[in-house]
This record gives structure tokens, sequence and C-alpha cells, in this order.
């Protein structure tokens, strides 16, 4: 087994979003698994790691790293959106609004002012 160096962790992030890109969430979870153990601060690694929890419909895993993404990046609204979509998936519609909203609020993107149900054809 190769050496874990920097590197390999960004060779290893990138081969994660294509994964990912490619509908293997699994697979990109457990290659970010090791990028995270090394590196725990790297905050677009547990994006994209809740990312692929999402779509591998792990919502708690999914729910916790957005969570975690938004404690250092409170304005991040891609976050927001997915904590609610995460929210919305698990039956918990109250917090899936909040987030919406928050999203809404910071980016007002058409899909997230329609999530939030701010757009005008609601």
């Amino acid at each position: 087994m190769p050496e874990s160096n920097p590197e390999t962790h960004v060779i290893d992030f990138r081969a994660a979003e294509q994964l990912l890109d490619a509908r293997d969430p699994r697979g990109a979870v457990k290659l970010l698994d090791s990028v995270i153990a090394a590196h725990p601060e790297n905050t677009a690694a547990r994006l994209l790691r809740a990312r692929a929890f999402f779509a591998s419909a792990q919502l708690r895993p999914a729910e916790l790293e957005f969570e975690l993404v938004l404690e250092r990046e409170p304005d991040n609204a891609f976050a927001h959106h997915a904590l609610a979509r995460t929210f919305e998936r698990a039956g918990r519609p109250e917090a899936a609004m909040r987030h919406f909203r928050l999203a809404a609020a910071l980016d007002p993107r058409p899909e997230y002012l329609k999530a939030a149900r701010f757009d005008a054809g609601d």
C-alpha cells in the first residue's frame, strides 16, 4: 500500500469527486475517510463526504457532516440547502424549512428561493 501523503490525499479527493459524479457515493466515502482522517479541518473534503453520505441515503452521517461544515462556515448557503434536503428526506420538515430559508437568505438563487417558498409563484 502506498504511503499516505498530501499528494495522495489530493488524488483521493479528486477521485472521490469523480466517483460521486459517477454515482458511486459509497466509493467516494471510502476515499474521503482517509483524507479527513489526515486533514480533519478540511471543510471541502467534509462537504464532499456529506454529499456522498446523502447520495447513499446515509442521512444521519450526512446531517452530522453538513452541521460540522456549517459550524465552520455558517454562511455556506449550499451546506444549508443540502442540510435542509437531508432533513426533508428524513421526514423533519420544520428543521428543513429553517435551513432552506437560511440558504435563500444567504444566496437568492432561484432553486433556494423556491425551496424556501420565497418565490412569487408559491
